[in-house]
């Protein structure tokens, strides 16, 4: 595991709790508009912190922290993330995990062992603008193609899992959408909207641009414009909100 950051204390990244965020290196996209480059294409190079600096930092902290956020690049790629979140479930921390969805197993696993009780997953696009928006329609052929197809079953197993199998009272989870303008319009939406009506939480979060994003040179909507997707949304979707304006 390459641990390429750590949040130390924030209010941001899990609701309602006061929390510090690790960040893993590695990534099986390749969204264009992502903005931690590092850690998708050089996480080794910018593997900052070892696994005892993150417990050193977790046992000072106990008592005033409530959680810690697993973000990425994408956490499940790691084999070890169970064993590592076991530790940290056992200095009684809440734990959220940030994830793109494709890897469902992991999330269930996760689930079922009581590993986790909060998960956020992005949701990229429509399942049409999928590909482009993760950064899977760069190259052309069949492997690729293939490749694609598999990502997005994986992605849809994960959505539903979200929605129909993980009941646990006590855990929660939320879908959200870098909105890009180059990459998302009204149709986009609406395909969402259809996809994942009746999601619990639903989050729009507006693009900013920064020299970590991978291609830069995207634009964000403004927010009236994003207020009216989230009103587009809301017959399917009610719980749809704002981030980042």
């Amino acid at each position: 595991m390459f641990f390429c950051g750590l949040n130390k204390t924030t209010l941001l990244d899990y609701p309602g709790h006061l929390a510090s965020t690790i960040f893993l290196g590695g990534c099986n996209f390749r969204c264009p508009y992502c903005q931690n480059k590092d850690l998708l294409l050089h996480p080794a190079d910018y593997a900052a912190f070892t696994k005892e600096d993150i417990f050193d930092h977790l046992t000072k902290r106990r008592g005033i922290l409530h959680g810690v956020c697993i973000t990425g690049g994408e956490p499940t790629l790691n084999p070890e993330l169970p064993t590592f979140i076991k530790k940290i479930k056992d200095m009684e921390y809440l734990v959220k995990l940030d994830t793109n969805g494709t890897h469902p197993d992991m999330v269930k696993k996760l689930y079922e062992e009581g590993l986790i009780d909060y998960v956020a997953m992005d949701i990229k696009a429509d399942p049409e603008g999928y590909a482009a928006s993760a950064g899977l329609g760069m190259q052309d052929g069949n492997e690729l193609t293939a490749q694609k197809e598999a990502l997005l079953s994986k992605v849809r197993e994960t959505v539903r899992f979200l929605m129909e199998d993980a009941k646990r009272p006590d855990f929660d989870f939320e879908f959200r959408t870098t909105v890009v303008k180059e990459l998302h319009n009204e149709a986009t939406f609406r395909g969402i909207a259809d996809w994942i009506a009746g999601a619990p939480h639903y989050f729009l979060q507006s693009y900013e641009e920064s020299e970590g994003v991978l291609m830069p040179g995207f634009s964000a909507y403004s927010e009236e414009e994003l207020k009216a997707f989230a009103s587009l949304i809301k017959p399917k979707i009610p719980s749809v909100e704002i981030r980042g304006v």
